[in-house]
């Protein structure tokens, strides 16, 4: 892993989203202290706002951490443990969930239920993939029938296999046995401790008007947004916005013990598996480097796409996030290569 010059990878990551036409934020900093922050094109292309570093983005499944961070602290205060089977919790729902699926196996996707939205299966980001009308899912529950009538793929334990589906189970897990709606609990447990002010779900029909619209197609021309696309509002899998100086703020609470203690963060960042695909490792809600300390979130929708890391070593954070489905991957590219050195 490569030792970097924070102002040369800033260099080489402006250049790239310069030639890209990125819409989005580049974002480098060490400790809350900023290296180097700008912003690309257009918020909203049909009103030419442009975007700031202040912008709102949406995360798509980076924001997995969030619903594993409020998942934990339970764990912690005895709500739930790791080794509880989710059945008892679920009752006569989700009926092809096997009886021996863990929360731990939904947290280090090893659980092997079937995925509503299966990563290994051939879809297009524009695809309209939910089966249930998404103005329905607003609330932890309605998604039940989303997630409904999937088969187990595998058994629980056996494999790595990346799964959204298992994310909207926490989330269900974790509202019921708390008695807490999802968005609350992540607003108390996780938003609230991290000070994270710009940084929620809100509906993608009522969006706040520091957010960036989420465009499905890279040409400046096209107006197509996301809103028929994904859920109406975020929920386990994703979905939370954010900014760029908040998620800087998030990685440093996280390695400060303000969410959950120390020893709790470590145990999520500890590597399970490994994803020769992504080259990345991952722990509970969080993928790792492959061979160096970085802590990785990454997301890709429709309207969305993003990477943001995190060194415990220096404290320095990296976010490339794009208001646009293909938008951020080429400067997401230059990173990771400059990182192998």
């Amino acid at each position: 892993m490569a030792d970097l010059d924070l102002d040369a990878l800033a260099a080489a990551l402006d250049r790239r989203a310069r030639e890209d036409g990125m819409n989005g934020v580049v974002w480098i900093d060490v400790d809350g202290e900023p290296v180097f922050g700008r912003a690309y094109g257009l918020a909203d292309r049909a009103h030419g706002i442009a975007n700031t570093t202040e912008t709102r983005f949406g995360m798509a499944s980076a924001s997995k951490a969030f619903t594993a961070l409020a998942v934990m602290g339970l764990v912690e205060d005895g709500t739930v443990q790791l080794d509880t089977p989710v059945r008892g919790i679920l009752g006569d729902d989700l009926p092809t969930i096997d009886d021996g699926v863990t929360i731990e196996h939904l947290l280090t996707h090893t659980s092997g239920i079937g995925d509503y939205l299966d990563e290994e299966a051939d879809w297009e980001v524009d695809d309209y993939v939910l089966t249930v009308p998404v103005h329905e899912l607003a609330l932890t529950e309605a998604f039940v029938a989303a997630v409904d009538g999937h088969p187990q793929k595998s058994a629980p334990g056996d494999r790595f296999t990346y799964n959204n589906g298992g994310f909207i189970v926490l989330a269900l897990i974790a509202e019921r046995a708390s008695g807490v709606p999802f968005h609350d609990l992540v607003d108390t447990r996780v938003f609230a401790r991290a000070g994270l002010g710009a940084t929620g779900y809100p509906r993608l029909d009522e969006l706040p008007g520091d957010a960036a619209v989420g465009y499905v197609y890279e040409e400046p021309e096209s107006l197509r947004s996301n809103v028929l696309h994904l859920p109406v509002r975020g929920n386990g899998d994703g979905g939370a916005l954010t900014t760029a100086p908040d998620l800087s703020r998030f990685w440093r609470a996280l390695a400060d013990g303000a969410v959950l203690p120390a020893s709790t963060i470590s145990e999520m960042w500890r590597p399970r598996n490994t994803d020769a695909s992504e080259g990345l490792r991952y722990g509970m809600g969080f993928w790792l480097d492959l061979d160096g300390p970085g802590i990785v979130l990454e997301g890709y929708d429709a309207g969305v796409s993003i990477r943001t890391r995190f060194d415990p070593e220096s404290r320095s954070t990296v976010t490339i996030v794009s208001n646009s489905s293909e938008g951020a991957w080429g400067v997401i590219k230059t990173y990771a290569d400059r990182l192998r050195g």
